[in-house]
């Protein structure tokens, strides 16, 4: 998968799970590590470990298994795909992180099309 193809699956799978907020930077110009930040709030770490668990069960059927998880039961996890680091965040670790902030140089990308209205 190109990185482009990981960040596109990864919103779909957060929005299918009910994940909040979710968003994507590119952050290409701005690091050598990812292409991609897919960021997501969950509302408890009970969902935080079910959108982590989810997401890395279904690109790892897809041929893009994590290559390494970060931070489970403190608030956040990060999961790296090669290329798309993403970030679940509980409501207030995320503004404490307040990443779209600290990346806000970088263009968010319009992932508006991928998500459901529900």
């Amino acid at each position: 998968m190109t990185d482009k193809e990981k960040m596109t699956e990864l919103v779909r799978i957060l929005d299918a799970k009910k994940a909040r907020d979710i968003a994507a930077i590119d952050v290409e110009s701005g690091t050598i590590i990812a292409t991609y930040f897919v960021i997501a709030t969950g509302g408890s770490l009970t969902q935080l470990n079910a959108l982590s668990d989810e997401a890395q069960d279904v690109m790892a059927q897809k041929g893009s298994p994590a290559v390494k998880v970060e931070g489970r039961g403190g608030g956040w996890i990060l999961i790296d795909f090669g290329g798309v680091i993403l970030h679940l965040f509980t409501s207030q670790t995320r503004e404490f992180y307040d990443l779209e902030r600290l990346w806000s140089e970088s263009p968010a990308v319009d992932i508006s099309g991928l998500l459901t209205e529900n």
